[in-house]
């Protein structure tokens, strides 16, 4: 290579799954029908009034121009009564929703927004592995905070307050949790709050799975005083089976929006019509659509828990969102060489729990975006193979 790429990313590797779907497509190519259980890529579609806007917009000769950076005002007020309906809190859809081409997009616009080089920021272990590199490429300072098995998978509050908080500027939580399943605890994140307020430091809440598998939906909003130190991310990806699509958005106080503005005003250009149009058809599904989706998640979910059994590996049936976290058997040695085991022997990919942190090191995570004929012959593959673990 002539040209040295930036320093940044020295401290930042390409994504696990970019490298690993590298890996299955070369299985692939060498005919080896590799069944993918790791990703969480919803295989269903959206309602079909979703595609049909979608499809009406595009054919119209005016919907192909440059859009509003903050999306047009139907998609703000949508978002806004969608909220309203789901959490029970209203927002300002002209103040207080910013509309993203998807909240992974978000990560990086708030931690540019908000964070210097050198600002401290808080990252869940396990936790969506983006939290860290994002911060890495802004040349922040990570400082994790556990996670454990122990604690429900919820935050150690006793952990946190050991910490030099005045010194930390964000922090990164996820509820309901990914990759654990855990639900959130209300008591506990009101007086996370408390600690914001005190520490004046900024929450963010990345919340696409709260409809999924969840026994009530959860928003950090609906806690007292979260609208004076905290942010929420949402999506359409999961919870309306729009990953491709790429909608997500941002809610909270409006001078905080208005920061991430000045970021994301110079990243893009505005959102298709198209896809805006779509996403207000999106969020008037019925409660009815989401329950027949939940349904499906719910068999599926009895399925791979089925094949988690058979292999020894213990989880909680309880857990919500797109994924089943497991814990592998104290005689397997390497959780690494269990998930290679299966994927070469037979065929089966199930991402490993190291790839969120360190804590994740003794369990795995399955997806449920895989039917139900396609994981029952996954488990006929697993029983089939010659499996060896040590």
């Amino acid at each position: 290579m002539i040209i040295e790429p930036a320093e940044r990313l020295q401290v930042v590797q390409e994504y696990y799954f970019s490298k690993k779907l590298k890996e299955i497509k070369t299985l692939n190519d060498k005919g080896k029908d590799i069944i993918n259980l790791g990703i969480g890529s919803p295989d269903l579609p959206p309602s079909k009034a979703t595609i049909s806007e979608l499809t009406k917009t595009a054919l119209s000769p005016s919907s192909h121009g440059y859009q509003s950076y903050v999306g047009i005002p139907e998609l703000r007020k949508a978002i806004a009564n969608w909220v309203n309906t789901a959490y029970g809190y209203q927002l300002d859809p002209a103040t207080e929703v910013l509309p993203l081409m998807g909240s992974k997009e978000g990560i990086m616009h708030i931690s540019l927004a908000f964070l210097n080089k050198g600002d401290k920021v808080l990252v869940p272990n396990p936790g969506y592995p983006t939290y860290q590199s994002v911060s890495n490429l802004v040349q922040a300072e990570i400082v994790t905070y556990d996670l454990s098995e122990d604690k429900g998978w919820n935050i150690d509050l006793d952990q946190l307050k050991a910490m030099n908080l005045d010194a930390i500027k964000l922090m990164w939580i996820n509820f309901p949790n990914m990759p654990t399943g855990a639900s959130p605890e209300k008591a506990i994140l009101e007086e996370l709050i408390g600690l914001a307020l005190k520490h004046q430091f900024l929450i963010i809440n990345d919340n696409p799975y709260s409809t999924i598998l969840t026994q009530e939906l959860f928003s950090i909003f609906q806690l007292n005083d979260a609208e004076k130190v905290c942010l929420e991310l949402n999506s359409l990806s999961k919870s309306h089976n729009m990953a491709g699509w790429r909608v997500g958005w941002i809610s909270g106080n409006e001078d905080y929006l208005q920061t991430v503005l000045k970021v994301k005003s110079n990243m893009d250009s505005g959102m298709f019509l198209g896809i805006q149009k779509a996403a207000v058809e999106a969020l008037q599904n019925s409660s009815n659509w989401h329950q027949q989706l939940n349904e499906q998640y719910a068999k599926r979910k009895e399925l791979i828990g089925k094949i988690y059994e058979y292999l020894g590996i213990t989880f909680d049936p309880k857990s919500s969102g797109l994924f089943v976290w497991g814990k592998i058997p104290e005689t397997i040695s390497s959780v690494e060489k269990m998930v290679d085991e299966i994927l070469y022997q037979a065929g089966v990919f199930i991402t490993p729990g190291f790839i969120f942190g360190s804590n994740g090191e003794r369990f795995i995570r399955a997806s449920l975006c895989a039917d139900e004929s396609t994981i029952e012959r996954a488990f006929e593959r697993i029983k089939k193979a010659s499996l060896n673990f040590n």
